[in-house]
């Protein structure tokens, strides 16, 4: 038995402060630029402000990348085109900086963190500071049987609300969130599958690194498979987190719940993160509030939880590659917002606004 009740968060969850929201469309409906011509910035910008609860809204100095990284069993069966317990390379590739993700965040001024949650690789091949939070090796192969045992599935969780004070003790003002696996999005089809009461045909995608139509059968069948097995436990969130998650899956869900109890938003990437946050969502009703679509991957699962927890993607430039890149590319429009809406001025006393100008 496990002594984590995920709907203690319900209770611990408030939403972005809506008097601070209202306060900052006011203030933006007094600014020189007129109003709607920023677009979507400023609805980040009111987001933004919310979540800090403060008018003008600061800006972001210290944002974060924080991955977790893990092998699933279920790549075992062939859905994937990546070699099944290859995590641990992708984990290099970032830490050598020659990923997408690591160049940008290069770039962008932003630190990046990995959690090895559950990567199948001996602890050696990477630094201390990675390995040291593994929750086990791999996870089991969903389709047949649990990928954690309870416990795990607990001890997972605390994992990822760790991770989630650590962050906010140390100042980190947003959170670019992403995952470093192989299989995850089979795992995360299966949960959206589940929790949104589709078939698997529906979500079921072509992963980050694109599969074959065969591959792509594979992938429908493990998650038909893996869906028997988390109907029954859907009333469980952690008993579903064991049955067909995997310990990455697991700590992601546990780090969303725990920002939004401490009042950090998070910009999510792609599906596995939306396949957490869905679960989180059962959870906590409030704690989407607290969180940002990054992209839209292209993923159909990642699309049906958006959906579903009523988020809209900032971009659509059909990023693939996973790992946190998508939701990093957002990055400079949520700064943008801020600095824009913290440093434009007001307009004089008795001024109107400039009228839009007519397009060409």
């Amino acid at each position: 038995m496990t002594t984590l009740n995920l709907d203690d968060f319900s209770d611990l969850i408030e939403r972005p402060d809506g008097g601070v929201r209202r306060d900052a469309e006011e203030r933006r409906e007094r600014l020189a630029v007129p109003a709607g011509a920023l677009g979507r910035l400023d609805e980040l910008a009111e987001w933004l402000a919310a979540a800090q609860g403060r008018v003008p809204v600061r800006p972001v100095e210290r944002p974060r990348v924080v991955l977790f990284a893990a092998d699933h069993g279920i790549a075992a069966a062939g859905v994937s085109a990546r070699t099944a317990g290859g995590a641990h390379e992708l984990v290099r590739s970032v830490l050598d900086g020659n990923s997408p993700v690591s160049i940008l965040a290069g770039r962008l001024g932003a630190g990046v963190r990995i959690v090895d949650a559950g990567l199948d690789c001996e602890p050696g091949l990477l630094p201390e500071d990675v390995v040291r939070h593994r929750v086990r090796r791999g996870s089991g192969r969903i389709d047949v049987e649990d990928a954690l045992t309870l416990e795990e599935a607990e001890a997972a969780l605390r994992l990822g609300k760790r991770i989630a004070d650590e962050e906010a003790d140390s100042g980190t003002d947003l959170v670019v969130l992403g995952d470093l696996s192989v299989g995850g999005t089979t795992v995360a089809a299966t949960l959206v599958a589940a929790l949104c009461g589709t078939d698997a045909s529906v979500v079921t995608g072509r992963g980050g690194r694109p599969i074959d139509d065969l591959t792509w059968m594979r992938k429908c069948a493990a998650i038909r498979d893996a869906l028997r097995r988390a109907r029954p436990v859907l009333g469980d969130q952690v008993a579903l987190l064991a049955a067909v998650g995997g310990a990455d899956v697991a700590a992601i869900t546990g780090f969303l719940l725990q920002c939004a109890v401490r009042r950090t938003p998070v910009i999510l990437d792609g599906v596995v993160s939306a396949a957490c946050g869905l679960v989180a969502q059962r959870a906590a009703f409030r704690a989407p509030d607290w969180w940002l679509a990054g992209q839209a991957s292209g993923e159909p699962g990642q699309t049906k939880a958006l959906d579903r927890m009523a988020l809209n993607p900032v971009l659509d430039h059909g990023v693939t590659v996973g790992e946190g890149t998508g939701a990093l590319l957002a990055l400079p429009l949520v700064q943008a917002a801020a600095a824009l809406a913290a440093q434009l001025p007001e307009q004089t006393a008795g001024e109107p606004q400039e009228p839009e100008q007519p397009e060409d």
